[in-house]
């Protein structure tokens, strides 16, 4: 069902001009995309509310107000998709949401388990505020991460089988169902959105609209779930299910108000940016970032089944969430670190794609692309924006072992429009500086095509984006070379 009404909608956004479209800030992909995945997701959550109301009578003002929720935060994405509402708009919205599904539907945080001495910690009065700000907070941390194709699906497909883990041992049957309705949903939209050999770029996006209702449904959810009077999981469980986004989310707020700055301006220093920044491709931003969210939402149900007390699982999860802030407070030294990570990771586990040897002139040992790797870094330093990608030669009759050549993007600001003397004496700048001093010849390149090739150019957006011919282009982005020693 998501499929389905995902391919019929595309064509009507189109048709009406409701796409996401590329500025020079914040949304830095090349061409205007439908922002539809929501419209699948509720398609199959509505088909799960038919059946609850149907099924299990006794849930059906729960499913009414869930209903109601849902819709209204919905429209209210995707109003938001089309004409950009202010953040204090969208707050209220989201605070009056919460609030009828605290005093209407009855999902609240009344108790937040036996955090302290064996004891259970009940919130009495405060546990409406409590649910309003976790409901508030689940809504934006999603949307928050949804800046890489297939990563916000992908993340939420990971909690949602995780929490349906919980549901199912506890016999939880109609909120299992929802699970269901909504992991479908999930599966229907990364079918568009997530990239893989026969789909180099994303065909629709999730939205305001569906980032903002999955947030939604994971705050229920994972409130519903772990309250009286048949708690499915703990309350501290329910974290570690969201880790994450919720970890990125406050490191990324907590970095703005100790630069000055208002918690709520968009920035680019996200942990998906911080890994784009460091050189990692799109799949391989969704594969790391997934995996550590699996690993985390499986440690924090292997703590509740094997009886943790649940005060070393919240202090487990404040010190992941503390070290995280600390690595990345100073994001430039942390995208350094990653990038040399990295590095080891295409020479070292083998993970570097193959090239193609007509197009790639360089041929490095593991060890001479590490070392080559490292020149770069210490001439440039953590300021410099740039990638450095490593691509695996095609094996020769003569060769003894893997060898290696190295690509490196130096990235333009996406507003610049230097002219092309400007360029020039840049690039004859960066050359001189790296014959003189370290004896690194750069080989500038004319044309790329995707974001696995191992041709690139200058055209189109920094972040490995598909160019569709005829669609909008945005000038010189980057300027890209073969590092030949």
């Amino acid at each position: 069902m998501s499929i389905l009404i995902i391919r019929l909608t595309v064509s009507l956004m189109y048709a009406l001009n409701l796409a996401d479209k590329p500025d020079d800030v914040h949304k830095l992909h090349d061409v205007h995309t439908p922002f539809v995945g929501g419209i699948g997701i509720l398609a199959a959550l509505s088909y799960a509310f038919i059946i609850i109301i149907n099924h299990y009578p006794e849930h059906l003002q729960k499913c009414i107000v869930l209903v109601t929720c849902s819709t209204l935060i919905f429209i209210t994405g995707f109003i938001d998709d089309a004409v950009k509402l202010s953040y204090k708009l969208r707050f209220l919205i989201q605070a009056i949401v919460a609030l009828v599904m605290i005093l209407v539907g009855g999902v609240v945080l009344e108790e937040l388990g036996a955090l302290f001495l064996e004891f259970p910690l009940h919130l009495g009065v405060f546990g409406v505020i409590f649910t309003l700000i976790a409901t508030i907070g689940g809504i934006n941390a999603l949307n928050m991460i949804d800046g890489v194709d297939g990563l916000s699906g992908s993340i939420a497909l990971v909690s949602l089988l995780l929490i349906g883990v919980t549901a199912y041992i506890a016999q939880d049957q109609h909120n299992l169902l929802l699970i269901s309705a909504l992991t479908g949903g999930v599966i229907g939209f990364l079918y568009f959105n997530l990239r893989h050999m026969y789909q180099q770029h994303a065909r629709v996006f999730l939205g305001d609209n569906g980032s903002m209702l999955l947030g939604l449904m994971f705050a229920w959810l994972l409130v519903d779930l772990s309250q009286e009077p048949d708690p499915s999981m703990t309350p501290v469980t329910a974290i570690w299910l969201f880790s994450v986004p919720l970890m990125d989310m406050f490191g990324v707020m907590l970095r703005r108000i100790c630069a000055g700055q208002s918690p709520f301006t968009p920035d680019r220093q996200h942990l998906h940016h911080l890994l784009m920044q460091s050189g990692f491709r799109v799949n391989e931003i969704v594969f790391t970032m997934v995996f550590l969210h699996s690993l985390l939402g499986i440690t924090g149900l292997a703590g509740m089944y094997l009886d943790v007390p649940e005060f070393a699982m919240l202090l487990g999860f404040i010190t992941l969430s503390v070290g995280y802030f600390y690595l990345t407070y100073q994001p430039l030294r942390f995208i350094a670190t990653l990038r040399n990570s990295h590095i080891l990771l295409n020479t070292r586990l083998g993970f570097a794609p193959v090239s193609n040897n007509k197009v790639l002139i360089g041929s490095y040992t593991c060890e001479e692309t590490e070392t080559i790797a490292k020149v770069i870094s210490n001439e440039f330093g953590p300021e410099m924006n740039y990638w450095l990608k490593v691509f695996k030669k095609s094996p020769e009759p003569d060769d003894a072992g893997k060898k290696y050549a190295l690509i490196l993007h130096v990235w333009l600001d996406k507003k610049d429009r230097a002219t092309k003397e400007m360029v020039r004496l840049y690039i004859a700048s960066l050359q001189r500086r790296l014959i003189d001093r370290q004896g690194i010849h750069l080989h500038r390149f004319s044309n790329r095509k995707t974001d696995f090739d191992s041709a690139t150019d200058i055209v189109g957006g920094a972040f490995g984006e598909s160019k569709i011919k005829g669609r909008r282009r945005l000038g010189p982005q980057a300027l890209s070379f073969e590092v030949v020693r």
